[in-house]
C-alpha cells in the first residue's frame, strides 16, 4: 500500500519500532587506491537483542575518522528506545567532538548511527525493509562516475561494457569536441558541474561556455548542481535544461531553496543525517512527481549495500551513482555483473542478502 495513498508517511511506518541497545562498538576500514589515497570509513556497530545493527560514518577527512575510532567509549548509547526516541537521543548528544571543517559533515556522522539504529531495529523485530516501506525492490540501474579528462576513459569502457552508463564531473578543460564524442556515445546520464561546492578540493570554477558546450552536444543530460550564476542560470532556463541537485540536499527545505527548482534529485542519504528527513525527502518526492536517483560516497562496507537497496525501492530505474565496489576497474564484464542489477534485499535488517 503506497504511503501516499494510505497517508502514512514513511516514517510513521517505523518510528515507533521498539529498539534495544545493549552496547555499541566503532571498526575502521581502509583502502589505498592506485593514486594512493587514502581513503578511511568508519563502522558503527549497535548490539542489542541478539542482534548487531550496522551504519558506516563516510567524512573524507582520515585524521577524525582516527579520531572518531579513538574515541569508541565516549557515548551513551545503552538503553531501550523507538527508532524515534533514539533520534531525539542523538539530537542531544554531542557526535562530533572533533568539529569537522565543513559543517554537512555532522550529517554523515550522524547517519552512520541513525542507519544502524534501523538495522539493528529491523533485526530485532524480525522486519525487512520491503516489508517495513511497501515498495518491492526492483532491478537497480546504476551508472560509473569519472572525472575525466579524454574520451579514452569513456571508449575502454564502453569496448569492454557496451552498456554501460555514465555521470561524469565536468571541467573547463572539456572541448567542444570532446562533448561531441560524449553526446555521440549517447552513454552520458548525468554531468555533474560541482557549483554547489565552495572551498573545497572539487571546486569547479563557473564557465557559462562550458554549459554552452554540454547542452549543445547533449541537450537532454541531467545537469547535476550547477552554478548560481545569472548568466548560467538563464542559460538553463533558456535551454530547458533537466536541472538536479546534489549537494545542497539534505532536507525537503532545501529542496525548495535551490535557485532553479530541481526537475531530478540526486538523493544521497548519508546527507540527511537523520532517518526522518530522508523519509521525507522520498515521500515528497513520490507527491510531487519529482524524479529522483542515489548517489555513494565511496562506501567500503555495508553503507554502500544501504544505498544501493535504498536505490531499488524508491528509484531503480535513475541514473543511480551507486554501482558495485571496484567497477571502475577495466575488467572483462564477466567479472562485473551488469546493469540493471538484480538485488535480493535481506529479509531482515536494513541491506542485502549474500545468499
Amino acid at each position: 500500500m503506497s504511503p501516499i495513498q494510505d497517508q502514512v508517511t514513511l516514517w510513521d511506518r517505523v518510528r515507533l519500532l521498539p529498539l534495544e541497545i545493549q552496547g555499541h562498538e566503532l571498526q575502521g576500514l581502509e583502502l589505498v587506491t592506485n593514486s594512493s589515497y587514502r581513503r578511511l570509513t568508519t563502522l558503527v556497530h549497535l548490539h542489542g537483542g541478539g542482534q548487531t545493527g550496522r551504519g558506516e560514518e563516510v567524512g573524507w577527512d582520515a585524521g577524525l575518522q582516527e579520531k572518531f575510532l579513538g574515541r569508541a567509549d565516549h557515548l551513551p548509547l545503552a538503553g531501550e528506545f523507538t527508532l524515534e526516541s533514539f533520534s531525539d537521543h542523538l539530537q542531544s548528544l554531542e557526535l562530533c567532538p572533533d568539529p569537522p571543517p565543513i559543517e554537512d559533515w555532522r550529517h554523515y556522522r550522524r547517519w552512520a548511527f541513525e542507519s544502524a539504529a534501523l538495522d539493528l531495529a529491523l533485526r530485532q523485530n524480525a522486519l525487512g525493509l520491503e516489508e517495513a516501506f511497501g515498495p518491492r525492490a526492483r532491478p537497480l540501474h546504476f551508472c560509473i562516475s569519472l572525472g575525466l579528462h579524454s574520451y579514452s576513459a569513456i571508449g575502454q569502457r564502453l569496448s569492454i561494457h557496451p552498456d554501460m552508463r555514465f555521470k561524469l564531473d565536468a571541467t573547463p578543460s572539456w572541448t567542444g569536441e570532446l562533448c561531441a564524442q560524449l553526446g555521440a556515445s549517447g552513454a552520458v546520464d548525468v554531468v555533474d558541474f560541482k557549483g554547489a561546492y565552495i572551498g573545497t578540493p572539487v571546486d569547479v570554477p563557473a564557465d557559462s561556455s562550458l554549459y554552452a558546450r554540454v547542452l549543445d552536444a547533449m541537450p537532454g543530460v541531467i545537469v547535476e548542481d550547477p552554478h548560481d550564476e545569472p548568466e548560467i542560470l538563464a542559460l538553463l532556463e533558456e535551454r530547458d535544461a533537466l536541472v538536479a541537485w546534489d549537494a545542497p540536499i539534505h532536507s525537503v527545505a532545501a529542496i525548495g531553496a535551490m535557485p532553479i527548482p530541481p526537475r531530478a534529485l540526486n538523493i544521497k542519504p548519508s546527507r540527511f543525517g537523520r532517518l526522518e528527513l530522508l523519509l521525507e525527502a522520498y515521500d515528497h518526492c513520490r507527491e510531487h512527481g519529482l524524479s529522483m536517483y542515489g548517489g555513494g560516497q565511496f562506501e567500503l562496507g555495508p553503507g554502500r549495500e544501504q544505498c544501493q537497496a535504498l536505490a531499488a525501492l524508491f528509484h531503480p530505474d535513475g541514473p543511480n551513482d551507486v554501482a558495485p565496489r571496484g567497477y571502475h576497474q577495466l575488467t572483462s564484464p564477466e567479472e562485473r555483473p551488469a546493469s540493471p542489477l538484480s538485488l535480493n534485499l535481506s529479509p531482515t535488517g536494513f541491506g542485502l542478502s549474500m545468499d
